[in-house]
């Protein structure tokens, strides 16, 4: 698989799900939803009460996750950096939210994933 072949809306159509996953179940703070398209990596690091520290911080701070805007996808030949501008409920101003994409086991997996 080398990322370098695909284009950016092919990309993006594997990408935007996922992160849309990854938003909603970190919303409800549901570990087994949020984790669902993680790496063997990712696992190890994003474990439920880790998942729960982090969620329980967010919300309380900046409030729940809003609108995401596309800002542009960095291809390697084993994985795609996808970068996006985020918004939250409460927090002003932007925000970025970025994943990696990798293809492992016949997958398409989160490597990293992260907003800040």
């Amino acid at each position: 698989m080398n990322f370098e072949e695909l284009s950016e809306q092919e990309i993006l159509d594997i990408a935007n799900p996922i992160m849309d996953n990854l938003m909603e179940a970190s919303t409800q703070i549901n570990h087994e939803k949020h984790v669902r398209d993680f790496n063997k990596r990712m696992l190890k690091i994003v474990t439920r009460d880790y998942l729960n520290e982090v969620c329980v911080k967010y919300q309380a701070e900046k409030g729940f996750f809003a609108k995401r805007e596309f800002v542009a996808v960095f291809k390697r030949p084993e994985s795609a950096a996808i970068i996006w501008k985020q918004f939250y409920t409460e927090a002003p101003g932007e925000h970025v939210a970025e994943m990696v994409l990798v293809h492992e086991g016949g997958r398409y997996l989160v490597d990293h994933a992260m907003v800040f």
